[in-house]
């Protein structure tokens, strides 16, 4: 069908002015517990990391240097369908035994409804992990996916044997392996596509669950990265002076036979139970080796894109839930504040519209990304949504009049007006609000620029401050020097204008801070 018969169509079918311009389609990948570590078009990459399709992205598209998608698999996915910190998720409730989770869909909206309402055809393919409600028929035209709130008793089956739903239907057991199930799956879906003749845009999220642990590698990347290497980390043992509490006696990792950090043995970490031998780089040559899959599947996806004839008219994102620590601070989890849990890669590839190589500076977060998305496709936003539409940014990666802090906060496994009151653990029940069964407490942190600023929201703890220009391993606690304490105290106001302008209740009830010196 060539490009006017496809306007045509599409403006009968939507009833838009017949000549108006035609409506991008939106390709989003998005991988599980990927850190920006794990992408070679980052050069925080180690050396020997080598991802091709991804790095093509980054060449035809703009390559965001620091992204805080969310803190964990469910809260990233919830800013992403409603643009919204989880305090404004309202009425999501985790429920019953793990993961399973549910909410009110008239209460809590998920945007692909309202592409749905303006003509758009709304794909999801892959892991579900926002309540057992998938939306389908509501949010969604068509589904292939793996509702692990449903099933916990599959919900460990990140790899293999997934239970599946298609459409609604009930549940079928999957042979082969995820990743690549779901790359074949939105490849169908995109020939289908071609082979019709009325075609509507589309918004296809495919939502892989690799890397996520037990980080296992499809058979045939087993042998890849034999030869690499991984530094230990320089706070990976404590003490770790100016952290709070949690961060600074944080022990994962302990020194194996031949002096190389291993994980502690017998802790189950990452969805995975550590025999205590296997060493920091065999851990991180195993997760980069889960990494190649879904390098492979991403560029098996664009080249159906491209051969369907619809690349110069698609948005491409490409991103992760979060990160995930190696040994850095400590750490073998996500959820912590710092950039080495959590920060994600970003990368935004249209060519027809953006700059291409291009590496954007400017902070930017999950909340971001509805608003963005809405605005591409030319729509306005169905309700007030906590972060700021990044075209500005897309269009001129290094613009200077941009200051928008990225706003980002972890409140574990709670949403809405659950969390109005920030927990102090005085005893059992509110611990366990407080830090979920984690090591990891409630926080807030804010960026703004190359600063960045945490609150740990437990009484009495110090704040922390970070220039991660200078210092992006995040070690050195600024806010215990009294040079830096007016810094301290603005990133500090800020953080409160941030929390009170997106409506956090919490606000009215943060704990005390440690003096400042």
């Amino acid at each position: 069908m060539s490009h006017m018969i496809r306007i045509i169509a599409l403006a009968l079918l939507g009833g838009c002015p017949l000549f108006a311009e035609e409506k991008p389609n939106i390709l989003f990948f998005f991988t599980d517990d990927h850190s920006y570590r794990a992408v070679s078009a980052y050069p925080e990459a180690y050396d020997w990391v080598k991802t091709p399709n991804m790095d093509a992205l980054a060449e035809k598209g703009v390559r965001f240097h620091h992204a805080t998608i969310g803190t964990w698999c469910m809260p990233s996915r919830a800013a992403i369908l409603t643009g919204k910190h989880t305090f404004g998720v309202e009425t999501m409730r985790m429920t019953g035994t793990y993961p399973r989770s549910e909410y009110d869909p008239e209460k809590c909206r998920f945007w692909p409804s309202v592409f749905r309402a303006n003509g758009y055809e709304t794909v999801q393919i892959g892991k579900w992990h926002t309540g057992t409600d998938t939306g389908f028929g509501r949010d969604w035209d068509h589904q292939i996916v793996w509702n692990r709130p449903r099933y916990p008793e599959n919900s460990k089956n990140y790899y293999y044997n997934q239970l599946i739903e298609r459409d609604g239907g009930p549940p079928v057991k999957e042979p082969g392996y995820s990743t690549d199930n779901y790359t074949q799956w939105a490849i169908d879906y995109l020939n289908k596509r071609e082979k019709s003749e009325a075609k509507q845009p589309f918004f296809l999220w495919l939502c892989y669950g690799g890397v996520h642990g037990p980080f296992t590698p499809a058979d045939r990347h087993l042998e890849e990265y034999g030869d690499a290497v991984v530094p230990d980390p320089a706070d990976i043992y404590p003490p770790r002076a100016g952290k709070p509490t949690y961060s600074r006696t944080v022990e994962q990792w302990i020194k194996g036979p031949e002096g190389e950090p291993v994980l502690a043995k017998g802790k189950t970490k990452g969805g995975i139970r550590s025999d205590g031998k296997k060493t920091l780089t065999d851990w991180v040559r195993q997760v980069n080796q889960a990494v190649l899959s879904l390098d492979e599947g991403i560029g098996r996806v664009m080249d159906a894109l491209k051969e369907t004839g619809e690349y110069d008219n698609t948005l491409i994102i490409f991103t992760s839930d979060q990160g995930f620590a190696w040994g850095q601070h400590g750490f073998q989890v996500k959820k912590a504040p710092y950039d080495a849990n959590i920060r994600s890669p970003l990368i935004f590839a249209m060519p027809s519209r953006f700059p291409q190589g291009a590496v954007c500076r400017h902070p930017v977060g999950g909340a971001n990304l509805a608003p963005t998305i809405f605005a591409v496709a030319g729509i306005d936003l169905p309700w007030e949504m906590h972060g700021h539409d990044i075209t500005p940014l897309l269009k001129k990666p290094d613009r200077q009049e941009w200051n928008h802090p990225v706003l980002t906060i972890d409140t574990a496994w709670n949403y809405g007006d659950d969390t109005d009151v920030v927990p102090v653990a005085t005893d059992e029940e509110s611990h366990s609000k407080l830090y979920a069964k984690g090591v990891v407490p409630w926080w807030v942190s804010l960026v703004v620029g190359e600063w960045k600023y945490i609150r740990t929201l437990v009484p009495g703890e110090p704040e922390e401050l970070y220039h991660i220009g200078n210092d992006p391993d995040e070690l050195d606690n600024l806010a215990l020097n009294s040079e830096h304490r007016s810094r301290v105290l603005e990133m500090r106001a800020a953080t409160i204008r941030e929390l009170r302008r997106t409506g956090a209740e919490m606000v009215d009830t943060l704990p005390e801070v440690a003096p400042l010196p």
